[in-house]
């Protein structure tokens, strides 16, 4: 611990007065309170706070009562586990009672309530995590989370096996964790803990994987973590569709992003890293629970076959027409990073750059056009609803496609006209 480091002038949330009047009712009389975890570990690196936890010595129905009677709400979101949800000033807070381990699955742990910060700082899981501030700024440390922060270094607290196996949805979070806070090289103990332990991913459910994919593939860098995930066995064993087709593409995607300025998009990285292939994407969306926008994307890109890059946008303007615009979008991108990444030593590949970037500004503007004739312009000219009257509505569709949306409505209905006498 350190009373050296200080969150004074690094995080201007803690002085929110709602804020400091939920921290000073629960240490009324003795008890004790601070903000825990992720808060004080992104204020201290210099990153936004979205979520602020508080860690207290009350007991879940006495914190309930104290921040009550301090005028905010409170709902028992998780109060078997000692978590109670205080919304102060609009804000939501956790304030979960120190606790103890006393028994664990791998996935869920049963839990005591306490009154020590070693032990509540030695059940989670890495030190970075472990970190405490009091009202004032005064940062708590007693895992050596603090040493951690500076050098970038990411480490399971005390033997990293003992806390996987109390969670084995830590094996990922090892690598989330040092996609968006690593430097250099991963632990070497909780990277072997991690690659011995990989069976355990079997034993979580699918959400909490594809949860924790996605904000790894959130990370302003993945790429690292992710060679990192298949030395370890660790990446194969939950996207086996990644074994064989690799992870290359991911770096200049990331490149590529950094350049154009693209916003991170798990899905566009997911992508870069497992074969289109429809039929494989649909187990994969499957198996890991995918919304169905998700798993919707997953199998437009996997069915879009990308256009040529020298293809004209009038040529272009028709697969947009009869094909998934999102699907292209996806297309293009990986191409065009793709297509990046090898114009350093290929001027064939710099102008297929080109090519992609000119097609995915159009595709970005493209919007489809409204086909002008409807199955009531033909029965108004006699036709029978049926099929043939589906079939030629098709075709004159087609034609409008062709001639690059350009025959009007009367010219349609002249042809429509003639191919019914037919």
């Amino acid at each position: 611990m350190s009373a050296e480091v200080s969150l004074a002038g690094r995080a201007g949330w803690l002085g929110e007065k709602h804020l400091q009047r939920l921290l000073a009712a629960l240490k009324e009389g003795g008890e004790e309170a601070r903000v825990a975890g992720g808060a004080v570990r992104n204020a201290l690196i210099g990153q936004p706070v979205a979520d602020i936890d508080i860690a207290a010595t009350t007991v879940p129905e006495e914190t309930i009562r104290r921040a009550e009677a301090a005028g905010f709400k409170t709902v028992p979101t998780g109060i078997e586990h000692g978590t109670i949800t205080v919304v102060a000033g609009g804000k939501v807070y956790e304030v979960t009672t120190l606790r103890a381990d006393i028994e664990t699955d791998g996935r869920r742990a049963k839990v005591t309530f306490g009154r020590d910060w070693q032990l509540d700082a030695e059940r989670r899981d890495f030190t970075i995590n472990a970190l405490y501030a009091e009202a004032d700024g005064t940062v708590v440390d007693l895992v050596g989370g603090v040493a951690d922060i500076e050098a970038r270094r990411l480490r399971f607290i005390g033997d990293p096996e003992a806390r996987i196996r109390e969670d084995y949805l830590r094996i990922l979070r090892f690598f989330r964790f040092f996609a968006w806070y690593g430097d250099g090289r991963p632990d070497a103990e909780g990277l072997k803990a991690c690659a011995r332990l990989k069976d355990g991913l079997g034993r979580l459910s699918a959400e909490r994987v594809w949860s924790e994919l996605k904000k790894l593939f959130s990370a302003p860098d993945p790429s690292r973590a992710l060679l990192w995930m298949r030395q370890a066995g660790v990446l194969s064993a939950v996207l086996p569709e990644s074994e064989k087709w690799g992870i290359d593409a991911i770096h200049g995607l990331v490149r590529t992003e950094k350049d154009l300025g693209w916003a991170a998009d798990p899905m566009l990285r997911l992508e870069a890293i497992v074969p289109p292939d429809a039929a494989r994407m649909k187990m994969l969306a499957e198996r890991l629970r995918f919304s169905n926008g998700e798993g919707q994307r997953l199998r437009c890109w996997a069915l879009t076959v990308p256009p040529d890059s020298k293809a004209t946008e009038t040529e272009f303007s028709k697969k947009l027409y009869f094909g998934d615009c999102d699907g292209f979008l996806d297309r293009l991108r990986l191409a065009l990073a793709a297509a990046r990444g090898r114009a350093i030593e290929d001027n064939q590949a710099m102008m297929e750059a080109g090519g992609y970037s000119r097609l995915l500004n159009f595709a970005l503007k493209w919007e489809r056009p409204v086909f002008p004739i409807k199955g009531a312009d033909l029965t108004g000219l006699g036709a029978s609803p049926g099929p043939k009257l589906g079939a030629t509505l098709k075709n004159l569709e087609r034609e409008w496609v062709d001639s690059g949306f350009t025959m009007d409505r009367g010219a349609l209905l002249k042809r429509a006209a003639k191919a019914l006498e037919a």
